[in-house]
């Protein structure tokens, strides 16, 4: 992260939640974590000008942690009609343990001072299943199933399918194709919301 938004960061950070938390049930789970994902990038981008970077981690070997590639699938399926978005791991194509270290490195040498949305699936606690976590700061992919990776995101974007705690690579095969598909479609849909409200914005803007 670049001393700008750090800066950016550390001054508006204790204006906004650090985390929001909402279930996939909530008819206006997109809205609002539209709204919110657009004020965290104004906090880190003031001018709404960088290149976004989405990050979408796990696999399709795993229906738990097919999350990621399932929300780049998606959101490739729009790429047309969002510019200055870019978009690693999809279904054809996902970033998992064993290449996103090199991911990583080929992203920040070809977008350099670009803001980074991590995307992951996560465990937690029973009664946190089903629910949409969105924050600044970055992720940790792995961490659930005790593997050490990079640190991704300056945004991250999580979806909590299944209860953690204990043998987390069962529990992630045996998740719920149905619950990961509906959150991945809330994730790319709160995405593509994201990025038309800050269109919206920057045609209403003043010229200068």
């Amino acid at each position: 992260m670049t001393t700008l938004l750090k800066n950016l960061l550390n001054r508006e950070l204790q204006e906004l939640p650090n985390k929001i938390a909402h279930h996939i049930d909530d008819e206006d789970l997109t809205h609002k974590a539209a709204n919110q994902l657009v004020s965290y990038l104004t906090t880190l981008d003031p001018q709404l000008d960088q290149s976004i970077i989405i990050v979408n981690i796990g696999t399709d070997r795993s229906t738990g942690d097919s999350l990621g590639p399932l929300v780049g699938s998606f959101l490739q399926e729009k790429h047309h009609l969002m510019t200055n978005i870019h978009i690693y791991g999809t279904l054809d194509n996902p970033v998992h343990a064993t290449n996103i270290t090199k991911y990583m490195e080929d992203i920040m040498n070809t977008h350099p001072n670009s803001i980074i949305i991590a995307v992951d699936a996560c465990l937690g606690q029973a009664k946190n299943v089903g629910n949409l976590n969105l924050g600044l700061g970055s992720v940790k992919p792995g961490a659930g199933v005790k593997k050490n990776l990079p640190s991704v995101g300056h945004i991250y974007i999580t979806g909590t399918v299944n209860v953690g705690g204990y043998l987390e690579y069962l529990v992630l095969q045996n998740t719920r194709l149905n619950l990961v598909m509906k959150m991945a479609k809330s994730i790319s849909d709160t995405i593509y919301k994201a990025y038309n409200k800050i269109q919206l914005h920057k045609k209403q803007a003043p010229s200068h």
